[in-house]
């Protein structure tokens, strides 16, 4: 891939990593295109089925890169919406599982990207952190919707403002992330998990994600009737059929994402 993105295929997985340990993978103009890139790689990959996206080096992302990653003549506000913000679109829009597997901690706006995959686990010595306060801030990627819809307001307010370190097993409390295992097990855990969805019905996977997703913003009939239609054309699938001959002949299926 590039220099601050690695790109690799395992089995039917992407494996995205961000490449900046020295800055502990601090957020660039360069980062972002990079990330955006990996991220379009693996939405045209037909043999694609689920990515990972974690952080070489001590962490998964200590946000945004404060040395560089506001340099430049663009604002602020324009970083945020067209560098930061098309990143964040291709992960909740790519009709695949993301599993963001944190290692280290995920601090500022790479919290912001952690939370907005579909998926988390963490390493068992990781954190998340909201740190905007300590430097005048507001928390940004999105952050304030992810957690005042996963956790509540007044918690969320709480750990934002007091920048609380949220440990893997409070993360685990929380909702805030769906597994912890042993730092030296992250990444192969997080391939493994994977490698386990790839085996799902790819169409049924995008479909759940899509209405899902759909659902946070959405009143419970516009979702309805979003699940009627995608239903009527799953049913119509190929993978569909071959979900319920195996059931009845009590063998594994075989999905071909048709």
């Amino acid at each position: 891939m590039t220099d601050t993105v690695l790109y690799e295929r395992h089995d039917a997985v992407a494996l995205i990593s961000m490449n900046r340990p020295d800055s502990l993978n601090g957020f660039t103009s360069e980062l972002c295109v990079d990330l955006l890139h990996a991220f379009e790689e693996a939405a045209l990959d037909d043999e694609v089925r689920a990515v990972v996206i974690t952080g070489e080096g001590r962490a998964f992302s200590a946000g945004a890169d404060l040395k560089t990653g506001f340099s430049g003549d663009r604002s602020v506000q324009g970083k945020l919406l067209y560098e930061y913000g098309p990143v964040l679109t291709a992960i909740a829009e790519i009709p695949k599982p993301v599993i963001a597997a944190v290692p280290g901690f995920a601090a500022g706006v790479g919290m912001s990207y952690a939370l907005h995959s579909d998926l988390m686990i963490m390493a068992d010595d990781a954190f998340l952190l909201s740190p905007f306060t300590t430097i005048s801030l507001v928390p940004d990627g999105g952050l304030n919707r992810l957690l005042v819809r996963q956790i509540g307001y007044q918690r969320a307010f709480q750990l934002s403002i007091e920048s609380e370190r949220i440990a893997a097993d409070r993360c685990l409390e929380l909702g805030l992330a769906n597994k912890v295992v042993p730092t030296a097990e992250l990444r192969e855990a997080a391939l493994d998990w994977a490698k386990t969805l790839c085996k799902r019905a790819p169409l049924s996977i995008a479909a759940t994600k899509k209405v899902m997703r759909m659902a946070m913003d959405h009143d419970w009939h516009t979702c309805f009737t979003a699940e009627a239609e995608l239903q009527g054309k799953l049913r119509d699938s190929k993978d569909a059929a071959e979900g319920v001959n195996a059931f009845l002949e009590k063998r594994e299926p075989d999905f071909k994402g048709e």
